[in-house]
């Protein structure tokens, strides 16, 4: 893994940590990647009893996908496949075998807060901001599964809420609508989530393993949402909130 993230085993506690604080670690695909590579070696390495995640620097867990990766997408099967691509991301840090807890300080938004939603726990610093705000920002949508995990999470009447609003929610509010389990000061979030994270690594792997499995079964699969994804994504809009993002515009929505 190059430094735009890092990993490391200890004692049984494997720290995977986002590595753009310049950027308030927005995340390029290949931090996408590296994420996904952490989970397998997690799955491979028996030692590891939980993976820990969180962004270097106390502004952002991760600001989501870093805009300019997104100038990369020229057809429809693109936008598709970038889809694809995240989603496989996702589900495998939703089906770690280990534990996953998010140490959430700052901003936590777009795909960062989609990352957090796949983690087992998460517990916040007071300072963090939750929101997907690509109503306002970019025009863009999120693909069914997550549009899935976080209706499973906290209803689809807060989905909605989160969505349609494009607001970020603070620390106390997402404690509210379930998204956090705990919150703390900042200067404590470290410590709180690697003691959290020895709590769990403690306990019988196999319960765990079998919580999370359940869990899973139960939610009701999901259709692709292809469709929803290419309409959004190579629209004239998204082009405009592309570009007015980039500018530090307001963007013109056209609605096609």
């Amino acid at each position: 893994m190059t430094d735009v993230t890092l990993f490391e085993n200890r004692d049984g506690i494997a720290h995977f940590i986002f590595n753009r604080p310049q950027a308030r670690n927005a995340l390029t695909f290949e931090m996408y990647e590296h994420l996904r590579e952490a989970c397998e070696k997690a799955n491979e390495d028996r030692s590891i009893r939980a993976l820990l995640i969180y962004g270097a620097g106390d502004k952002a867990f991760a600001a989501g996908t870093d805009i300019a990766e997104f100038r990369a997408l020229q057809s429809a099967q693109d936008a598709v496949d970038y889809e694809v691509k995240i989603e496989r991301v996702l589900s495998t840090l939703e089906k770690c075998r280990a534990p996953t807890i998010a140490a959430i300080a700052g901003a936590c938004t777009g795909g960062g807060a989609a990352i957090a939603a796949c983690c087992d726990l998460r517990v916040a610093a007071s300072n963090a901001k939750f929101g997907f705000p690509i109503a306002r920002t970019l025009g863009n949508c999120l693909s069914v599964a997550n549009y899935g995990r976080l209706a499973h999470i906290i209803g689809a009447a807060r989905v909605k809420d989160l969505l349609f609003t494009a607001r970020l929610i603070d620390a106390d509010e997402a404690r509210l609508f379930g998204l956090v389990g705990e919150i703390v000061a900042p200067e404590a979030l470290a410590d709180r989530a690697e003691e959290l994270a020895k709590t769990v690594a403690g306990h019988a792997p196999l319960t765990l393993r079998a919580t999370k499995e359940a869990l899973l079964r139960l939610r009701p699969p999901m259709e692709t949402g292809e469709d929803l994804v290419v309409m959004c994504y190579r629209s004239a809009d998204f082009q405009e909130g592309m570009e007015s993002f980039l500018a530090k515009r307001p963007p013109q929505w056209r609605g096609e």
